[in-house]
């Protein structure tokens, strides 16, 4: 379960206090308007943290202790820019510049660097998800949080002084040299370090980006020379007139909308994807997105249009039609379903999921002689990995719905063998059982199922219906209402079933609003309507 609220309510080191000591492991992503910043535990540890659009201080890090030169920098830069998919890190490692010892030890101070950032932000909201990883674990750290919670502590009060004379990093400062040389005061590194930075033109995010040092290492700087009075505030860089469209500014909300998927956070996510659409009107890859998006949060018809769009906006790329697939499957509309399908499959040979999306439609289409040759395609396409559960499923069904009841167990029991927490594959599994006339096993299942995930309604169910069609009336009645508590919605038969029950118990009330309801949810219900009309005969 996710664990979301404010920064005003909750501080940030409070929440990392709660996750260490609860042992955690999961991601917790903090947002304060443009800024976004995620952090991942471990058990309880912070194995790695990140803050998004924020210059990489690896290299700074690495020059400034001297284990590495500008020139080494630079050409390591340039080698990334022809592969941007590989960090600074291994390519540092990879050209001798520096051991792997080495780099995980500064990959831990740009680690804590990082989360002390984070502390400084005192409004914003922050979302925490169980079980998330990073996307790399390659270099990872683990670090005690307890051990930064008093370094930022420190920093925190030490930057509410800093941000009274420095509220934001477009401030651009002037550095009084000559009122400095007449005073011949030592400056601290840092301090020397920014002075040439200071000429009335950088402002502080600039400093931050020229310097390689941290935000809160060049504002503690800017702030001593401020209160001595040698450097001068002349005005800042950030302007209110209408935004100019850069490389740059869409990179940023890209950049934000993938790390707020990533973390779960798909409101915040689909606000920046919307922006880069506004921006760069023709790009495809906001609307893909977007409609990534739409699927997560089931707005079927929403992610439909998106799709559509990335398709027209950037050609029809096999993963566009793969989802487009998808969101017209889950809303039923199966003919577009087979068609997008089809493409996506046409244009991804060598790729399981479109094919295996592609026979569950044909399973849905009830076509289950076709859904079977494309999931034993699906499945050659696997080859060594893990067969996911939505291939059992529906490779089960379809033996099942062709007449082979035996192999439609048999690839059930596989599934369940395979994936023995899921559910659904073991429900699956319990009504074929049954069809086959192994009633006892099929309960059996059941109940197992159902001690282990007793919120799934479908499980609640099928066991009423096996103790519903064994004359067990009160087991029955007893599933069943747990059944229509947990999922209201879940089927005409269940509210069917339950009118019978009540109207043997003579609960001519009771008998009357479930049948009628079974009548609501399934207007074609004939029996329902039939039952109703002889329950309003007068006696």
């Amino acid at each position: 379960m996710a664990i979301k609220g404010s920064l005003k309510e909750a501080s940030l080191p409070d929440v990392i206090q709660l996750l260490a000591l609860g042992r955690k492991t999961g991601c917790l992503a903090v947002a304060d308007r443009q800024n976004f910043g995620y952090t991942y535990f471990d058990d309880g540890r912070i194995i790695f943290a990140s803050i998004v659009n924020r210059r990489d201080r690896l290299g700074d890090l690495l020059v400034r202790s001297g284990r590495i030169s500008d020139a080494q920098l630079r050409a390591a830069v340039d080698r990334q820019a022809g592969e941007r998919d590989r960090k600074l890190g291994e390519i540092l490692v990879e050209l001798g510049y520096i051991t792997r010892a080495e780099l995980e030890e500064h990959i831990r101070v740009q680690v804590e660097e990082a989360v002390y950032y984070l502390f400084t932000w005192s409004s914003g909201t922050f979302n925490f998800e169980a079980g998330v990883r990073p996307e790399r674990e390659d270099f990872l750290v683990s670090i005690n949080p307890e051990s930064l919670l008093l370094e930022g502590a420190r920093r925190v009060d030490e930057w509410s002084l800093i941000a009274k004379k420095i509220p934001t990093l477009d401030i651009v400062f002037e550095a009084d040299q000559a009122r400095l040389h007449a005073a011949g005061v030592r400056l601290s590194d840092e301090q020397e370090v920014i002075l040439p930075l200071l000429n009335g033109r950088n402002d502080v995010q600039d400093v931050v980006d020229a310097s390689g040092l941290v935000e809160f290492e060049v504002g503690k700087a800017i702030y001593g020379l401020l209160s001595a009075g040698f450097v001068r505030r002349v005005g800042t860089s950030a302007t209110q007139q209408s935004e100019r469209v850069s490389d740059a500014r869409v990179e940023e909300h890209r950049n934000l909308g993938i790390a707020f998927y990533k973390t779960g956070m798909f409101d915040e996510a689909e606000r920046e994807f919307r922006r880069v659409a506004e921006l760069r009107p023709a790009e495809g890859n906001a609307a893909f997105f977007l409609g990534l998006i739409a699927l997560r949060q089931a707005r079927w018809g929403d992610a439909v249009e998106s799709f559509r769009g990335a398709v027209e906006q950037a050609g029809a790329r096999p993963a566009a039609l793969h989802n487009l697939a998808l969101a017209l499957e889950r809303m039923g509309r199966l003919a577009e379903a087979e068609a997008a399908g089809a493409e996506a499959v046409s244009r991804a040979r060598d790729d399981a999921r479109p094919m295996l999306l592609w026979g569950v439609v044909a399973l849905k289409r009830e076509d289950p002689e076709v859904a079977e040759g494309r999931l034993a395609k699906a499945r050659e396409l696997f080859g060594t990995r893990p067969v996911p559960p939505l291939w059992f499923w529906a490779a089960a069904l379809a033996a099942g719905s062709a007449g082979d009841m035996a192999r439609g167990v048999a690839i059930a029991q596989e599934g369940a063998a395979a994936w023995p927490h899921h559910p659904v594959l073991r429900n699956n599994l319990a009504v074929l059982l049954e069809a086959t006339g192994d009633v006892a096993e099929a309960e059996r299942v059941l109940r197992a199922a159902l001690a282990e995930e007793p919120s799934l309604p479908q499980l609640s169910k099928n066991l009423g219906d096996l103790h519903y069609r064994a004359g067990r009336y009160e087991d029955a009645q007893a599933a069943f209402d747990r059944a229509a508590k947990l999922a209201p919605d879940l089927g005409d038969d269940l509210y069917f079933k339950l009118g019978n029950l009540a109207f043997r118990q003579r609960d001519r009330d009771r008998a009357r609003d479930c049948w009628r309801r079974a009548a609501e949810i399934n207007p074609g219900h004939q029996l329902a309507r039939s039952n109703l009309e002889i329950l309003d005969v007068p006696a």
